[in-house]
């Protein structure tokens, strides 16, 4: 009888072998058939794979050749959505050197930073030149000429502050639920620093839009914390100086201050822009060294009335009124004109403008790339 149960045993073991012969399916392709959740034994197979990133954290490709479309559109769309959270309507923007720290007393001393953005200082031998190294006769010809601008470049510092100061304490009196004709810089220090110091004393809020640059540099600290930005791509902090700004103010700067001023002037130029925008150029004794913008016009290289796209200042008040004519022609007036229901030029207020209304998608991406995408 045992005999017989061994015998019986021994073939259901063979029957449920040949099973797995006749199937076509090897020892070793059954295991691999497991669970995914099986142990894999320790015979030089693949090791357990950790979850893939997601393409949006994926910091190798976001920052690639490859991740570059999306990089830019970030530099259009997260500043979008901070203004709008912020509810800037427009702006003014200032624009002139970096390089002048401001005199904070009489006796400080005026240094000049190495470059432009920069926090270190430019070389003893390119500094401005100290009264005991005047007196002493130990100053190069070079310092010296920089120790009569230091002074200029002073007033011009504390000009531009007094400036922001005065459009911002006007600006708070326009009747809005938005915040309107907001000063912005370059969020730099100098006259950028000078602009958004301004705005700052008098209660306002104010935008810095600084540029990342090979060299050590830092925001300065007067800009409002929620309005603080920082542009990898030139051109697209270029668009939310140009998109937002109503009037321009140019204070004496070097070659970023001019080449913001030409851009600006061009774009009028051929109505590139088609909002109204006042351009203001401060100090006409230092611009009128820099270039004669008359020689254009009797060469024929610009028309006589291209002078008419800017207008010069020389003091806060003079420039501040400038400003606020300009800014009430061109804007406050028509709206409050648009306002039907209004009882009184007191009690108009200025209809709420959606930033980039009537823009979509399409509009940023350009006839082809939309093409593309309704494929």
């Amino acid at each position: 009888m045992k005999k017989n149960r061994e015998q019986g045993n021994k073939g259901t073991r063979e029957q449920e072998a040949g099973g797995q012969l006749n199937s076509g399916v090897a020892p070793q392709a059954a295991a691999d058939a497991a669970p995914a959740h099986a142990v894999i034994p320790g015979n030089g197979g693949p090791p357990q794979l950790d979850s893939a990133p997601l393409a949006y954290e994926n910091s190798a490709f976001l920052n690639s050749a490859d991740g570059r479309p999306i990089r830019i559109i970030s530099e259009y769309l997260e500043p979008l959505a901070r203004f709008r959270r912020e509810q800037i309507q427009d702006t003014v923007v200032f624009f002139g050197s970096a390089r002048f720290h401001g005199r904070e007393e009489a006796d400080h001393a005026l240094e000049l930073l190495e470059n432009t953005g920069s926090v270190q200082p430019a070389p003893s031998e390119e500094q401005p030149a100290k009264p005991v190294e005047i007196a002493t006769g130990n100053a190069s010809d070079l310092q010296l000429k920089r120790a009569v601008a230091a002074v200029e470049m002073a007033r011009y510092y504390e000009d531009a502050r007094r400036l922001a100061q005065l459009l911002t304490q006007w600006a708070k009196t326009i009747p809005s639920r938005k915040h309107r004709f907001v000063v912005t810089s370059g969020g730099g220090p100098g006259i950028m620093e000078a602009a958004n110091r301004g705005a700052w004393e008098a209660g306002g809020k104010t935008i810095g839009m600084n540029i990342l640059l090979p060299f050590e540099q830092r925001p300065n600290p007067y800009i409002t914390p929620s309005l603080n930005f920082e542009f990898h791509y030139f051109f697209m902090r270029k668009l939310w100086f140009a998109y937002l700004a109503k009037a321009l103010v140019v204070f004496p700067g070097g070659f970023g201050t001019l080449d913001e001023m030409f851009e600006i002037l061009t774009l009028a130029q051929t109505q590139k822009v088609t909002k109204k925008i006042t351009v203001l150029i401060y100090g006409s004794d230092y611009w009128k060294k820099v270039f004669n913008l008359e020689v254009l016009v009797d060469t024929g290289a610009i028309s006589p009335k291209d002078l008419d796209l800017f207008q010069l200042a020389d003091t806060p008040e003079q420039a501040f009124d400038l400003l606020r004519k300009g800014l009430t022609e061109n804007y406050l007036a028509t709206e409050r004109a648009a306002v039907p229901n209004a009882q009184s030029k007191d009690e108009k207020t200025a209809p709420d403008e959606d930033l980039m209304a009537g823009w979509n998608i399409d509009d940023f991406l350009g006839p082809e790339l939309a093409k593309t995408r309704k494929s």
